[in-house]
């Protein structure tokens, strides 16, 4: 359950689909209001129970201050929309229930029920997903109409996936070991580190606290070109100044943090892949001595992904998992590992199973994207839901400006 909720977190950081919020409720009566948006208010019952899901969504940052800034968003959409009349149906609603929780796939049913195992009440989740899926219809209908994305602004889209990019970047990380028990201790620490400004303090915190083999040099990571990075984790990168480092990201037992250290323009165009083809061999034994041990007697032993057949021989089926993904397919820890491969090369950073195995992870090949794999009218779909999020976010700031908010 626990491995299905931090598939919804790398979800709400690659996409930030729906938004919603909670803060800390009043002792003496939660029911109080805490924040009141012109005539709206939100008590400390709603924070509270927003907080528990966002904890259960290992979304990153500290979930009561995240929490309020979202329900403050929440209440100034509900604004506008009752302002244009929407409704949303109890078919509509279902269908975006059904939607939000296919992510984690899972049922609504079973999304519900375990929700409602960490102490969050039915109500505050239809409330999440009706609020984000109004928004949506009244982003369309009052935004639609202003775009219009032109054959040229498609075909210059396509010249620059295929073209590829000329940025690369230059960063130091930090992943740290958290089974699901110590999640919430190793968010909290994770979000102190992610305060540093400095080189040298990010990288005396990655020789402490890392579990990746760049703890030895600082976290620090080689030149790196910006297409080989998982998609989720470009924009974040290229929201960073040098020197700052990002907010925590939830990864596969892991809490994952990475610092700019430098990002440059280069002559060289590097391409956008349509498939990476990896394998990943699973061993017993976690990160104990002698697995590592094992590991290295296998890397030392093998060229290709195809020698990992043989090292696999005569045993079951599922230790040895192989194929060619969709970039944004991957799970987000292993496209992090990979991006820093090349073919032939191996990562034994990862763990699975509550951290009780080990991933003997190894890059086979990239399949760089060419230009008639490109789905033009997907493209041109992708450009109008850019544009229409960038009207959404102006209107919004339009509307928080206008706002009369007072916090107690």
């Amino acid at each position: 359950m626990k491995r299905q909720f931090s598939r919804i977190a790398i979800a709400l950081i690659a996409a930030a689909t729906l938004l919603a919020g909670a803060v800390p409720g009043q002792a003496q009566n939660p029911f109080a209001p805490v924040i009141t948006v012109n005539d709206k208010v939100i008590t400390g019952h709603e924070i509270e129970q927003r907080a528990l899901m966002l904890r259960l969504f290992r979304a990153p940052g500290d979930p009561q201050a995240l929490a309020r800034e979202q329900l403050i968003e929440e209440r100034l959409k509900l604004e506008a929309i009752e302002q244009a009349g929407l409704e949303l149906s109890d078919e509509g609603l279902k269908e975006g229930m059904e939607e939000f929780s296919s992510r984690a796939d899972m049922t609504p049913d079973q999304f519900l029920r375990a929700l409602e195992a960490g102490g969050v009440a039915e109500q505050t989740y239809r409330e999440f997903v009706r609020m984000g899926v109004l928004w949506r219809e009244l982003v369309r209908a009052r935004f639609a109409g202003r775009v219009q994305i032109s054959e040229t602004e498609v075909d210059r889209a396509l010249a620059t996936l295929t073209g590829g990019s000329s940025v690369r970047v230059l960063l130091s990380e930090i992943i740290i070991p958290a089974p699901p028990e110590e999640m919430e201790a190793v968010m909290q620490r994770a979000e102190r580190i992610s305060e540093i400004t400095s080189f040298d303090a990010f990288s005396a915190e990655a020789r402490r606290s890392s579990a990746s083999p760049t703890r030895d040099r600082g976290g620090r990571m080689p030149w790196m070109a910006l297409t080989e990075l998982p998609a989720q984790l470009r924009p974040i990168v290229l929201g960073l100044a040098p020197g700052q480092v990002s907010d925590p990201l939830p990864i596969e037992n892991a809490v994952a943090l990475f610092q700019l250290r430098a990002l440059e323009e280069t002559d060289v165009q590097t391409p956008e892949y349509a498939a990476i083809e990896y394998a990943a061999y699973y061993i017993d034994g976690g990160r104990s001595e002698a697995t590592l041990a094992r590991a290295e007697r296998i890397r030392q032993q093998v060229d290709t992904c195809d020698d990992l057949y043989g090292i696999a021989q005569g045993q079951p089926p599922e230790v040895l998992e192989r194929g060619s993904k969709k970039p944004e397919e991957i799970p987000q820890d292993i496209a992090v590992e990979l991006a820093k491969l090349d073919p032939g090369e191996v990562s034994t950073t990862l763990t699975r199973a509550g951290g009780q195995t080990l991933v003997f992870l190894m890059m086979c090949g990239r399949t760089p994207v060419m230009a008639e794999d490109q789905d033009r009218d997907a493209l041109r779909n992708q450009l109008r839901a850019q544009r229409l999020q960038s009207y959404a976010e102006g209107y919004l700031e339009q509307l928080r400006a206008d706002a009369r908010i007072s916090e107690r």
